[in-house]
């Protein structure tokens, strides 16, 4: 499978991947320090909609990556690939 080739995107999904390790870490000190189930557990789905958030941005990042290069678009196609893989993001950011 082809690889994120965009260092921009890639930067971003580490940044994005780091902030979530950051949380768990968090959520290890949490149940280490006994603080309440609640507290923990929406900390925990912090870290899933955030881990989540990450796959959609790689998936989308991929899909452009592979659109542009295979279909060899013009500028004006990719600016248009560029809107609807946005709209498409934002879509599937929603679904949870």
């Amino acid at each position: 499978m082809a690889q994120l080739q965009d260092e921009t995107s890639r930067t971003d999904l580490l940044n994005r991947l780091k902030r979530a390790e950051g949380q768990l870490r968090g959520i290890q000190r949490m149940i280490e320090a006994g603080e309440p189930c609640l507290d923990i557990a929406s900390q925990m789905a912090a870290v899933r909609k955030a881990l989540d958030s990450a796959y959609v941005r790689m998936t989308v990042c991929f899909m452009h990556q592979e659109l542009k290069d295979r279909l060899n678009l013009q500028p004006d196609d990719v600016t248009q690939l560029d809107t609807m893989l946005g709209d498409m993001q934002t879509l599937l950011g929603k679904v949870r």
